[in-house]
Order: structure tokens, then C-alpha cells, then sequence
């Protein structure tokens, strides 16, 4: 069956940097649109960044544009996000989910999603 399983979250003070991974099994990965959201305590789920299936275009929330690097290893089924200048804000529960097509700003339109790794950015 399908599974997305995230991790590489942790505590880290304001600055610095993580890098998250999500390892997909149960489908032909090379096949879809991946994506990074994150929700906020208190707050809804927002889509983070959107990777295309061939790796070749990535799309960013203006919050992170320019900090996060999304990526991603066909061969390995694996999809990566590189945090860097983390802030407080940034702090959350960090989900990869997938879809056959799209950016993904819209969350409906995810098929599956990981159980979520937590990113604290605190001094």
C-alpha cells in the first residue's frame, strides 16, 4: 500500500538549518507531483512547496521562497526538504503528500499523506 513516512525534524535554534526526508513506497513515485505542507499549532495546514515528477520544476510558498530547497531522488523514492534561515515561524508539523498532477496549493487535491514530522525553531 502506499506509505509516505517524513523525518529529519528536530529542535533548532533560530538560524539553523534541517533537512527533512520522505521516504515513498507502494506506488511508481517517478509518476507524481510531491509535495511539503506544514500546519502551524493552532492554525490550519498550508502548503509549503511542489515538486514536479521528472524534478526538473519547483514551485515555493512566499514565506519560505528563497530559505527552503525542495528536491527529489526518482532512483531512491525519496523527497527532500532543505530548510535554512529557520525562524520561529517556521515551527510546525512538517507532512509530504502527493498527487498525479497540479502545485498542489490546494490540499484537496492530495491522495496521501505522510503522519508528519515536527520542525521547533526555539532559542
Amino acid at each position: 500500500q502506499v506509505q509516505l513516512v517524513e523525518s529529519g525534524g528536530g529542535l533548532v535554534q533560530p538560524g539553523g538549518s534541517l533537512r527533512l526526508s520522505c521516504a515513498a513506497s507502494g506506488f511508481t513515485f517517478s509518476n507524481y507531483y510531491m509535495y511539503w505542507a506544514r500546519q502551524a499549532p493552532g492554525k490550519g495546514p498550508e502548503w509549503v512547496s511542489a515538486i514536479n515528477p521528472g524534478a526538473g520544476a519547483t514551485r515555493y510558498a512566499d514565506s519560505v521562497k528563497g530559505r527552503f530547497t525542495i528536491s527529489r531522488d526518482n532512483a531512491k523514492n525519496t523527497l527532500y526538504l532543505q530548510m535554512n534561515s529557520l525562524k520561529p515561524e517556521d515551527t510546525a508539523l512538517y507532512y509530504c503528500a502527493r498527487a498525479r498532477a497540479g502545485w498542489g496549493i490546494d490540499l484537496s487535491q492530495y491522495d496521501y499523506w505522510g503522519q508528519g514530522t515536527q520542525v521547533t525553531v526555539s532559542s
